[in-house]
């Protein structure tokens, strides 16, 4: 599905996973979700089933909920498929939340969890509502540093900003938002390193915020399988991890 975009310098190098690998999940609404969504954690989680199978890898965080559009907070456990594992919904996102809040506390997060891998998907709501194209790049370095504070061999798949509907008619959001997708890819580039690979994955092939989404800027279950298709073959393809993602025409 999705093509890798920006590939670091460690493209092309399998990297071992003897040992299950830890996944966390960062992002803000579209990742926590709301109320009776599947979410694309849930579609990540059923790929590395698929992939890495029982015992290969872990998903790890210090939030578990959805967000409640009633009650204006994080405190919904209503997921599309009851059966999702408890284990399996954990996260690091909020709605509302952005490179702006989670550079702060990412380095706790990852160390309490113990992470390997951040999947990482953040920016719109910066530039939305909190800071301009430069300071949104700055925090997401200031968010890769610290995440190797707390893991020197912290691996990070970063998603850039997405299509929705703002940028559909706000031209001044929509230059700030690939002003920034070219930013974040130059942070990559400069702070790729071997210890700590650092990849750019690709907008998701085919993405239409009229079908893959329920309101222009959320996805709907076809969203949620390309966000978790452009993580999935980013990491397969760059780095050997799992395998290509195979539940993209996959219904709800």
């Amino acid at each position: 599905m999705a093509q890798v975009s920006t590939v670091t310098s460690q493209a092309g190098a399998v990297i071992s996973h003897d040992v299950a690998m830890r996944f966390l999940f960062v992002g803000d609404s579209m990742t926590i979700g709301r109320s009776g969504d599947f979410t694309w954690r849930y579609r990540m989680w059923q790929h590395l089933e698929a992939t890495l199978g029982d015992g290969g890898y872990a998903i790890t965080g210090p939030r578990t909920a959805l967000y409640d559009t009633e009650a204006n907070a994080p405190l919904s456990h209503a997921y599309g498929d009851a059966s999702f594992p408890a284990p399996a919904r954990r996260h690091l996102a909020g709605w509302g939340e952005g490179w702006l809040h989670m550079a702060p506390v990412v380095a706790d997060a990852v160390a309490s969890a113990r992470a390997d891998v951040l999947l990482v998907s953040l920016g719109l709501i910066d530039l939305g509502f909190y800071t301009d194209s430069t300071q949104t790049a700055a925090n997401a370095r200031a968010f890769i540093t610290a995440a190797r504070a707390a893991n020197p061999r912290i691996r990070l798949v970063l998603l850039p900003v997405i299509p929705n509907i703002r940028a559909e008619s706000d031209a001044p959001f929509a230059a700030e938002c690939d002003r920034f997708n070219t930013l974040l890819a130059k942070a990559v580039a400069d702070l790729d390193a071997p210890a700590s690979p650092v990849l750019l994955a690709s907008r998701p092939t085919g993405y239409d915020i009229h079908t893959d989404t329920y309101d222009g800027t959320h996805p709907g279950p076809t969203g949620e399988h390309k966000l978790a298709g452009a993580f999935a073959d980013a990491m397969h393809q760059a780095w050997g991890v799992g395998g290509p993602y195979a539940g993209a025409l996959a219904t709800a």
